[in-house]
């Protein structure tokens, strides 16, 4: 059975009855107008998948209604015109103004169907080739034959099936867009859209329309959560979102409609929900910084992403994978990454995950020389290729003169931490803020490390 939205306009209400019918039978949910007028209601309304247009109809005629659609740039459906009298000049203006194809009355019903399926499929096309580079940014298949990824990977396939809400839960750059987009393209939505939301990327003054859409005397403009109608909305770093538009974003995946700013109707969805957030959403909640209801529609199922220092023994096939996408997408010469190299690597502690290794791989391939990459070029890279300055003196009664060295390796190397950190923590005047940056760590691992190291960052000094 089919499924989607039609919209079938038509003045005569014999043909809007029957094909209305037909169209049911074939698994189609389908809205009726008896003219333009409540053509743009119910369009604005349903969302239609495609459009059934007739051509003679009182006061605003189908062509007319078209060329205002077109004009107005909201063209995003495609149309079917209907007629009984059609003429060859009329279906040429059609097709300029942007209809997809022309069917005569009496209309075939073999024929109404099939144009039909070929309007949705170029449409499907045509969304995939407009999100093609956003696809293309990074591989989607969750790469790696570490237990880690191999237990992520089995959750992926099992949930890829099922049409729950997901809550993507991981460190910034491990890739939980990847991971969204390698769902949906495995999901019974994969003919749908895939809508990315950036809640941090837009200015908070104009979030609102953004996500929920606007409607005023100068028409509709759809937002991008009705954008992800009948596909998947990604809801990138949910946490960023306000009070007031957690509190609005519940409401709509509760009753599963919106309401545009500024109209007056509601908006029927069908779409699936995958959030993401690099910040432990229950904490949040607990502290009251976060709606608890939008928490629970959106974790129905938690997916847990690991960071890169968890799966270090992935890396020697990210790179591969990485030198070989680089080399074909941006055209660069392909370079060998040798055992000793990928070592080295492998000894990264990767506070930037995925995305740090990818950007590293691709300025290699960019600013390198010869087949295979050097241990020098990677120091530089890593910025460890410069002279160290001197070691300051260490005080008595300075924490890294307490290191036992008789200790074992990995307790050694604690204590050292410890008291590099509380060393360095000193020098950035108490900021945790300012130690990320002298360390080279992202704030929300450098947090952690404190923690697991038991630094009481509140007792040295200011957090920012």
């Amino acid at each position: 059975m089919a499924s989607g939205r039609i919209l079938v306009v038509d003045d005569e209400p014999d043909i809007r009855t029957t094909v209305k019918e037909i169209l049911e039978d074939e698994g189609y949910q389908v809205a009726v107008a008896a003219d333009a007028a409540a053509a743009r209601e119910a369009r604005t309304q349903s969302r239609p998948d495609v459009i059934l247009l007739d051509i003679w109809m009182p006061e605003t005629d189908g062509i007319s209604l078209l060329r205002e659609w077109s004009q107005a740039g909201a063209l995003t459906t495609p149309v079917i015109m209907m007629s009984g009298h059609g003429t060859v000049e009329t279906a040429v203006e059609a097709t300029r103004l942007g209809a997809y194809d022309f069917v005569e009355k009496p209309i075939s019903l073999a024929k109404l169907l099939l144009t039909i399926d070929r309007a949705r499929e170029a449409s499907r096309l045509k969304r995939e080739n407009e999100g093609l580079r956003e696809q293309l940014a990074l591989p989607l298949e969750p790469i790696g034959a570490s237990k880690a990824m191999a237990a992520l990977r089995a959750q992926l396939d099992k949930l890829a099936q099922h049409d729950t809400s997901i809550l993507i839960q991981g460190e910034a750059g491990t890739g939980k867009e990847s991971l969204a987009r390698w769902l949906h393209a495995r999901s019974l939505r994969q003919g749908g859209p895939f809508v990315a939301v950036a809640a941090g990327g837009v200015p908070r003054e104009h979030l609102a329309a953004a996500l929920f859409g606007s409607e005023d005397a100068n028409g509709v403009q759809p937002g991008l959560i009705e954008q992800a109608n009948g596909g998947t909305l990604f809801l990138d770093e949910v946490a960023e979102l306000d009070a007031e538009l957690q509190q609005r974003l519940s409401s709509v995946l509760e009753r599963r409609a919106l309401v545009r700013s500024g109209g007056a109707g509601s908006v029927p969805l069908d779409l699936r929900v995958i959030a993401a957030t690099a910040q432990n959403l229950e904490t949040l909640v607990k502290a009251g910084a976060f709606r608890e209801e939008l928490y629970y529609l959106i974790n129905i199922v938690p997916l847990s992403v690991p960071p890169l220092r968890q799966r270090l023994e992935d890396v020697p096939e990210l790179l591969r994978t990485f030198a070989d996408f680089f080399a074909h997408r941006d055209k660069l010469p392909y370079r060998v990454f040798p055992v000793a190299v990928q070592n080295r690597l492998r000894n990264h502690d990767w506070p930037g995950n995925v995305r740090e290794l990818r950007n590293l791989v691709q300025r290699l391939l960019i600013m390198g020389n010869g087949d295979e990459v050097t241990i020098e070029e990677v120091e530089a890279a890593l910025g460890k290729g410069v002279v160290a300055p001197p070691p300051r003196p260490v005080a008595a009664d300075s924490p890294a003169a307490a290191i036992d060295f008789n200790l074992p390796l990995r307790e050694a190397r604690e204590q050292f931490e410890r008291a590099y950190l509380l060393r360095q923590l000193q020098d950035a005047g108490g900021s945790v803020g300012k130690l990320a940056k002298m360390v080279g760590m992202e704030r929300t691992h450098l947090y952690r490390k404190l923690r697991d190291l038991g630094v009481d960052v509140k007792s040295s000094g200011k957090e920012e």
